[in-house]
């Protein structure tokens, strides 16, 4: 049987920053596209009318930037985790979804977890606080899919501290105390 080291909360928060920061440069070049190409299809006179729109139509806007939010962020973890069990911030950290079978992961289990990420945010983001305290380091959105996080690479190993005196080099001479001779 496979043992495996899970993916630890603080791996965890840093892969999901890294995959937010991702997110939302993906967000912000589509917003200027969108800016750049209705700018470019209005003739001059009528770009201050629809700036003064815009502050008329700001819950519409709202809703729309949400609404796409909402769909990239469900296309980009459902994509990376159904295909190879990681996203780039996974990636970057050395960690991967697989299901608590061992099994890789499906897109339908991918999907179903980011399912599980909407019902972890909903309680103050108690689902994701709950890999801190969890044998299995397992977010809600980990239970309801039946996924666990594992380790790709081990920790880089750490330095000992030296309790003990090192040994000396076999062609090391010292000072003989009895003789005081070299």
């Amino acid at each position: 049987m496979t043992t495996y080291q899970y993916g630890g909360f603080w791996r965890r928060t840093g892969a999901l920053i890294i995959d937010k920061i991702i997110l939302y440069i993906i967000l912000t070049i589509f917003g200027i596209v969108a800016l750049i190409a209705m700018r470019l299809s209005l003739p001059p006179g009528q770009v201050q009318m629809i700036i003064d729109g815009f502050k008329d139509m700001s819950g519409v806007y709202v809703g729309v930037y949400y609404s796409a939010t909402f769909f990239v962020d469900m296309v980009y973890f459902t994509y990376f985790h159904g295909a190879s069990g990681q996203t780039p911030g996974k990636m970057i950290f050395g960690l991967r979804v697989i299901q608590t079978s061992g099994r890789d992961m499906t897109f339908g289990i991918a999907f179903l977890r980011w399912v599980g990420y909407l019902v972890s945010a909903v309680f103050i983001y108690l689902g994701y606080l709950w890999v801190a305290f969890d044998g299995r380091k397992q977010g809600w959105h980990d239970k309801i899919a039946a996924t666990v996080v594992v380790q790709t690479r081990d920790e880089p190993p750490r330095q000992k501290a030296a309790t003990a005196p090192a040994e000396p080099e076999a062609d090391e001479k010292y000072l003989d105390k009895d003789t005081d001779v070299l």
